[in-house]
This record gives C-alpha cells, structure tokens and sequence, in this order.
C-alpha cells in the first residue's frame, strides 16, 4: 500500500514539474506544446466562424470544424483534469484565474452535448454563440507562459490605488463635460440625453472622434477643443505611472538573481550565467523558494 503511494506521488510530482515548473527542459517542452495548441484552437475557431465564406462549396466543412473542436476539447480537458491531480491544494488551482479560464473553455462543447434541445430552439441561439465564443478565452492561456505578464499584473496592482485615483478623475471630466455640452446644445445634433452627451465626451476625451455626435454650436465647438487637448495630456498619466512601477518591479528581480559562486547581483531576469564569472544561475524560482520557507514547504507537499 505503502508503494503504491509512493508512485502516485511520484506521478503527481512528475505531471507538476511537466505543467507547472517551465524551468526544466521537458516543463519548456510541454509550455511549447500548449502554447501552440492554444494558437492553433483559436485560429481554428476564427476560420469555423468564416467557414461558409471562405469554403462555399465544401458542404460538410461543420463537420469537420466540429471533429477539430472536439480535439482541442479532448486535449484541454485532460489538461485541466492533470492540473488538478498535480496540484498540491485541489481547490487552489480550480478557483484560480487559469483554473476558471481552463474550465470555461472546454464547458461549451459539454453542454451542447448535455443539453441538446438547446441547439434547436430558437430561442437560445443568442446563449449557444455566447458558449461557442467563450473558446476565445483559450487566448488567455498564453499569458500563463509569459513571465512579463506578471510583473505587469504586480505592477498594475501596486498602482492601484493611484490609477483608481485617476479613474475617478477621468470620470468627473467626462460627466462635467458631457453636461456641459447637453445644456449647451440644447438637446439637438444628436446630444438627445445626459448619457448620449457622456458617450460624445468619452469618444472626445480619447481621441477616437467617431463622427456619429458633433456639436454645431460656437460654444460647444470650443468645449470640444478644450476636451480633445486634454485627452492628450490625459492618456500619458496612467502610462508614466506604470512606468515607474515595472522599473521597480525589474529592478526587484534583478536584485533577487544572485549567482551562488560569487554573490554577484543584478542579472536579468532571463539571464541563465552570471555575467562576472560565467556560473550557471539558479532559477528565480528557485530562488524565491529558497528565500521563503513556507512556500518551500507548500510545494513539498506533493510528496505527502
């Protein structure tokens, strides 16, 4: 009994250095593999919505998309059933961002096969293509291997509060503004309610200009000019802001890469030998978990 554990945990450890850990040659391998599979649905999905067009005379190309579907299903479902194995807390990896992306993704093809009276009501056409449309979301699988991804979500995070501040900035403009203009044009040229109003000074305030709403009178033209000048120096805020905080962050993981032979810090992030003395570096990852014994010990669990 007690070797019979023993080789699921070996399993386990195996299938979470394979999906989890892309520092090992076969864990790169595996990240090419599902980085590519992921292009390849999504691409798939984008010529199935255009079958009809692009092959007019191909009367079974439906069912061939959907034998492709149901391959790229086959492949992601044992994807998420092997996350789950793998992972050392079981409801971590489900209620994680990735998790919820991997299951929203393979689901549509399952509920259509559950509930197939859905495909001929009419009235369900609308929720049937918002299931279809959900295997976009497969291109969110690839920032789960882009490792710049994450400084800028921490980078993002550490700003929050600044951007939340300029938000809120942002939108005390639009709806004095867009007020502004309602009274001043009176309820003509489009400007037809409030909300109407803050849609022209939205599209105003980025630069976009649709053209749909244009304000005719002097005044209005003039409010218009002053909204348009300041979306330009508006747009630089939130930029300079996260700016600043990705070069923190990088200059935060350059600190953290020390090689272990002569203690030299400020490697790249990606840098594999030290640039003093030409040792191999350890991983990131590595190191972190070196650093902090709690995680060290989470990801030793595998092994219990």
């Amino acid at each position: 009994m007690a070797h019979r554990f023993r080789s699921i945990a070996l399993l386990r450890r195996s299938c979470y250095q394979l999906l989890f850990d892309n520092y090992t040659h076969s864990g790169r391998r595996m990240e090419a593999f599902w980085v590519l599979t992921a292009i390849l649905s999504v691409i798939a999905l984008f010529f199935e919505s255009s079958a009809h067009t692009l092959f007019p005379h191909t009367p079974n190309i439906m069912q061939f998309f959907g034998l492709i579907e149901l391959g790229f299903t086959a492949i992601f479902t044992v994807e998420y059933v092997l996350r789950i194995f793998a992972t050392p807390s079981k409801e971590r990896y489900p209620l994680s961002f990735f998790g919820l992306v991997d299951l929203l993704t393979i689901l549509p093809l399952y509920i259509l096969w559950l509930f197939p009276s859905l495909v001929s009501t009419g009235d369900m056409v609308v929720l049937i293509r918002l299931m279809r449309i959900l295997r976009v979301l497969r291109v969110l699988k690839l920032l789960r291997y882009m490792n710049e991804a994450g400084v800028l979500w921490r980078s993002m995070m550490r700003a929050r509060h600044k951007l939340t501040l300029f938000f809120g900035f942002v939108a005390i403009i639009l709806c004095l503004f867009g007020g502004l203009m309602f009274a001043i044009e009176g309820g003509r040229d489009g400007f037809t309610s409030l909300g109407t109003s803050v849609y022209w000074a939205v599209v105003t305030l980025t630069t976009v200009g649709y053209g749909d709403i244009t304000p005719h009178t002097p005044l209005g033209r003039v409010l218009a000019s002053i909204l348009i000048l300041l979306g330009y120096s508006i747009i630089a805020v939130p930029t300079g802001i996260l700016t600043a905080y990705m070069s923190q962050e990088l200059q935060k993981g350059r600190e953290q890469r020390s090689c272990r032979h002569c203690h030299h810090i400020g490697h790249e992030l990606d840098a594999r030998f030290c640039d003093h003395c030409g040792t191999q570096l350890p991983t990131l990852r590595s190191q972190l978990i070196d650093k902090k014994p709690n995680n060290r010990m989470q990801n030793e669990r595998i092994d219990d």
